[in-house]
C-alpha cells in the first residue's frame, strides 16, 4: 500500500508541477549608451540581433523589446532590454549554442556603442 501512495503521490506531483516548466523565459538587460550612439542605433542594432538570433537554434521565437525611460530615475542605465522566449528548453539551447554564433557576431560588430554589463533571467507565470 506505502509503494501504491507514493507512486500516486509522485504521478500526482508531476502533473501539478509541469506547467511550472512551461513558464516563459524572460532575460532582462540593464544598458548604457556609449559616446553619441542614438535610441535610433541601438533600435537598429536590436533588429540585426534579433535577426540573428531567430536563425540559431532556440531562436526562432525569441522576441526582443528594448525600453527607454520616459520619466524614472535608471541609476546607472541608459535603457533596458528585455529578451522573451517562449520556454527555458528553447532558452538554453538558445545560449547553449550562443558562443561564436551570428548573434555573438552582431554583439562583437557593435561593441563600443552600447554596453549591457547586468542582466536577470526571469520565470514568468501568467496570472489567469
Amino acid at each position: 500500500m506505502k509503494t501504491f501512495m507514493r507512486l500516486a503521490l509522485v504521478a500526482l506531483l508531476v502533473v501539478v508541477a509541469a506547467p511550472s516548466y512551461s513558464a516563459e523565459a524572460w532575460q532582462s538587460f540593464t544598458c548604457e549608451i556609449v559616446d553619441d550612439t542614438t535610441e535610433d542605433q541601438v533600435v537598429a542594432m536590436g533588429s540585426e540581433w534579433l535577426k540573428a538570433a531567430q536563425s540559431m537554434k532556440g531562436g526562432a521565437n525569441i522576441e526582443v523589446h528594448v525600453a527607454f525611460p520616459v520619466a524614472a530615475q535608471m541609476g546607472d542605465s541608459d535603457f533596458r532590454m528585455l529578451l522573451t522566449v517562449p520556454t527555458f528548453k528553447e532558452w538554453g539551447e538558445f545560449w547553449d549554442g550562443y558562443s561564436g554564433s551570428a548573434a555573438a557576431k552582431v554583439d562583437d560588430k557593435y561593441k563600443g556603442m552600447v554596453d549591457c554589463p547586468d542582466s536577470r533571467l526571469f520565470e514568468v507565470v501568467k496570472i489567469k
